[in-house]
């Protein structure tokens, strides 16, 4: 007998309907066919074992699996339990009347319990799509899969329940979870706070500017001095994610296996902190089965690079493309896949090896031209690419031991809402531009141009303090989102002032 059922492959951050026919007839021998890796050819083993532990048998005849399409490659253990139950169904052991309605996915234990597997999101996107009637999934996925409505969602935790409901000797109950309830309730649930954080104001204004805009960040400092403390704590000043936002983002997440069990959307923006020693591939992903790296798990959020100095320079520079266009396409020989990377760079640095250059207290013992080696380790396009540098002193004792708590995150959070509020009426009419820091030259010319006193202020800025030519459209940029922070139409020549002093790095005599 012949039969069909219905399972799903990954193709980036997609999923693909796979059906898998399963052909019952005399003979003994056992073959799959359709480009099936290790892992999804040893579930022989596991299905034989559950179905045998359970109860039912498996069929001694000859069974010919075909995965369609043939020539998709299919991997991981997600196809145990539609192979199981195609089998069944072709040894007559369960009715297939209702297995066209069903898109079916899961990994087996050898006791016949039901195992969560990845990818559970967008399986459950994908089986909407073509019209099924419900998804059966483990019941660890079932929260994650039931974010997508109109579709039924059934949790199971062994393959009896899956046998008995084909057969029609079990109900299953769908799940359903009122998505925007949970989503909007827990966006606000944040462990870290800007309170914590003693004295450092022009750095935290440094940080509501750079969210507001969604500018990308570098800190110079002294060791101790609060940078990784405040990186930490910037993704409770963004703005909140949207639905759409939430929901891209958890399908990466999804993809990788990094969602929790029972868990369901994505309620805060990811914050990505990478150690210094990461490859260039697991930072943009790709691999022989591929992966989203640290920039695409971090898509809609912050990609944070403590001591960027100590990255290898092909890790930096790959992300060079990533931050300009907000995507990444990975090209391989068997395959070309493009994740998403929209991301907020936040970094930080000690200013030299020993770190206590322009300490106000320590010395320097850096040999002469250290300074400059250290900081040549940042290439010029990449450090281009961020329009904030902002330099961070230690904090005096009397901060320090101050028992009052700072301004808390919700109040910088509601101004940097505003701001991005104004920024999505201007740019409502252009097309992939979402914030003041993807401006391009056209949209700077219309929207950033200063007054008289303004280019006037500029002009002697860049002669007296030897700022560099890249950075005029970056302190444009900034003082741009400066005076939507203010709520002011046109930028003011203190707003060009402010922006100014956060290019300490494009200073012709910084590090002497």
């Amino acid at each position: 007998m012949l039969v069909k059922v219905f399972g799903a492959a990954m193709q980036g951050i997609d999923a693909l309907t796979v059906t898998i026919e399963v052909n019952c007839s005399q003979g003994i021998h056992f073959y799959m066919v359709g480009l099936a890796d290790t892992a999804v050819r040893e579930s022989h083993e596991r299905i034989r074992s559950a179905l045998q532990h359970n109860g039912y048998k498996f069929p001694h005849r000859q069974l010919i699996i075909n995965l369609a399409p043939a020539d998709l490659r299919k991997e991981g253990s997600a196809y145990d339990l539609p192979l199981a139950i195609g089998i069944l169904a072709a040894a007559e052991e369960i009715s297939a009347d209702k297995l066209s309605r069903y898109m079916i996915t899961g990994e087996l234990s050898l006791d016949g319990s039901i195992l969560p597997i990845r990818g559970t999101l967008p399986i459950a996107i994908q089986a909407r799509a073509q019209g099924f009637d419900g998804l059966i999934v483990p019941k660890a996925n079932v929260r994650e899969a039931a974010v997508v409505d109109k579709l039924h969602v059934y949790g199971v935790e062994n393959i009896c329940e899956v046998v008995d409901f084909f057969n029609g000797e079990r109900e299953l109950t769908p799940t359903v979870i009122d998505t925007r309830a949970e989503f909007f309730a827990a966006q606000n649930n944040f462990d870290l706070d800007f309170a914590d954080v003693k004295g450092q104001e022009s750095v935290k204004r440094a940080f509501e500017v750079a969210a507001a805009g969604g500018h990308n960040l570098i800190m110079i400092g002294p060791p101790g001095a609060g940078k990784s403390m405040m990186a930490k704590r910037i993704a409770s000043i963004l703005p909140p994610l949207t639905l759409h936002e939430a929901l891209e983002t958890t399908k990466i997440h999804s993809v990788a296996g990094k969602m929790e069990r029972n868990s369901s959307l994505l309620t805060q923006r990811p914050f990505r902190a990478p150690h210094h020693t990461i490859s260039s591939v697991a930072l943009v992903g790709g691999g022989t089965f591929p992966q989203p790296g640290e920039i695409s798990l971090a898509h809609n959020g912050v990609l944070f690079l403590d001591e960027l100095p100590e990255f290898s320079r092909q890790v930096l520079e790959v992300m060079r493309q990533p931050l300009e266009d907000r995507k990444i396409t990975v090209a391989r020989a068997k395959y070309t896949i493009e994740y998403p990377a929209s991301v907020m760079l936040v970094a930080s640095m000690n200013p030299c090896p020993c770190g206590y250059y322009n300490h106000p207290e320590k010395k320097c013992i850096c040999p002469p031209g250290a300074v400059h080696r250290y900081l040549n380790r940042i290439s010029g396009p990449l450090l281009d690419r961020i329009d904030i540098q902002v330099e961070i002193v230690p904090v005096p004792f009397e901060k320090i031991s101050d028992g009052r708590p700072g301004e808390p995150s919700t109040a910088i959070r509601e101004r940097v809402i505003r701001a991005r509020e104004i920024q999505s009426e201007r740019f409502k009419e252009t097309p992939g531009i979402y914030c003041n820091a993807q401006m391009n030259s056209r949209l700077l010319n219309t929207y950033a141009r200063p007054d008289e006193a303004g280019l006037a202020l500029l002009r002697t800025a860049m002669t007296r303090l030897n700022l560099s030519a890249r950075a005029y459209d970056r302190i444009l940029k900034v003082s741009r989102t400066i005076a939507d922070l203010a709520g002011s139409e046109t930028i003011q020549t203190s707003h060009i002032a402010e922006a100014i002093n956060y290019r300490n790095l494009d200073r012709e005599n910084w590090a002497g």
